[in-house]
């Protein structure tokens, strides 16, 4: 049987039964940390933007003009968070936003200029984010990491 560290002190104070549920053994919690870590590290590289703006900006980037339900969907927002932040970028300048000419009731984003210049200065530093939160773990254990948390993320 692997122990962790805590789970191992915590016996050796007497308490052995398989039953004891420590919060420092939980998934929900060490992901919980893990991204406050991240958070950290994305506010002080790109203190301009929230993570969720960002992801939407560099969606917009890589997919082009996209309908705001869809970019919802491909950012993992439901529609509420998805319209807050496009009405933050777009008093930003950082997108422009048209009406779909075959659906007047879909609203259509895409990059302004000013966001596009943004996103191609951030691109480096998203790398740089992405790599400081993943220090202490070698290039195997990253990658390893990453294919486990979208394998847990596929098993919906």
């Amino acid at each position: 049987m692997n122990f962790t560290h805590n789970r191992y002190l915590h016996m050796m104070q007497g308490h052995d039964k398989e039953d004891d549920y420590l919060l420092s053994d939980q998934i929900g919690y060490l992901l919980r940390l893990a991204n406050q870590r991240h958070l950290e590290i994305f506010h002080q590289h790109l203190p301009e933007l929230t993570p969720t703006q960002f992801a939407l900006l560099v969606t917009l980037s890589n997919v082009g003009e996209e309908s705001q339900n869809e970019l919802g969907r491909q950012i993992g927002i439901d529609a509420a968070t998805t319209n807050g932040v496009i009405e933050r970028l777009l008093k930003k300048a950082l997108i422009t936003t048209r009406t779909d000419p075959n659906d007047k009731r879909r609203l259509r984003i895409s990059l302004s200029d000013d966001g596009q210049c943004l996103i191609s200065e951030c691109l480096p530093v998203a790398r740089t984010i992405s790599s400081r939160t993943l220090d202490g773990l070698t290039e195997r254990e990253a990658q390893r990491l990453m294919q486990l948390l979208r394998k847990i993320q596929l098993e919906k």
